[in-house]
């Protein structure tokens, strides 16, 4: 099946997702270590069940030398024992940040602190970010029905370019 649309190749889809790469590639100079924002994009996006985003994210911690055993357990991170606890903390956060509509009380409070015991205020905005811009992505991919197979590691980068 062919994607419904390709959001690149207009005009105005190419203005937006100029702007929304650029976005992306400020998350990525926050600080916080690119391996961990990947394991975040990487379950929101196996949550929101978006092809293209689990290739690209899976693609990109390989080519940055992420262990298999990581990549592959991310799904299974909190029966898993290969992620740090600020690692977890950030994961329960994408979790919860993106199961919004399936809990009545969103972010816990416990989750929120777990983040804050690891992260300072600039590494906790740039968490909240990402989430939600992974989720907007997530969202993009399954609209357009926008396969995953094809990601080549750096398209990305060369896009908010």
């Amino acid at each position: 099946m062919e994607p419904r649309i390709d959001l690149n190749a207009n005009a105005v889809g190419a203005k937006l997702s100029k702007r929304f790469a650029s976005l992306g590639s400020a998350i990525m100079q926050s600080g916080l270590p690119k391996s961990l924002l990947e394991l975040v994009e990487l379950r929101a996006s196996q949550i929101n069940g978006c092809g293209f985003c689990v290739d690209a994210h899976t693609k990109e911690l390989a080519a940055a030398g992420e262990p298999a055993v990581r990549i592959n357990l991310v799904a299974a991170w909190r029966e898993s024992t290969v992620f740090t606890e600020p690692e977890q903390a950030a994961l329960a956060l994408t979790e919860e940040g993106t199961r919004l509509a399936d809990a009545s009380h969103g972010v816990s409070d416990e989750t929120w602190s777990l983040v804050r015991k690891h992260y300072d205020e600039d590494e906790a905005a740039a968490l909240v970010y990402a989430i939600a811009l992974i989720n907007a992505a997530n969202r993009l991919g399954v609209i357009t029905k926008t396969k995953g197979g094809s990601y080549e590691p750096g398209t990305f980068e060369k896009i908010a370019d």
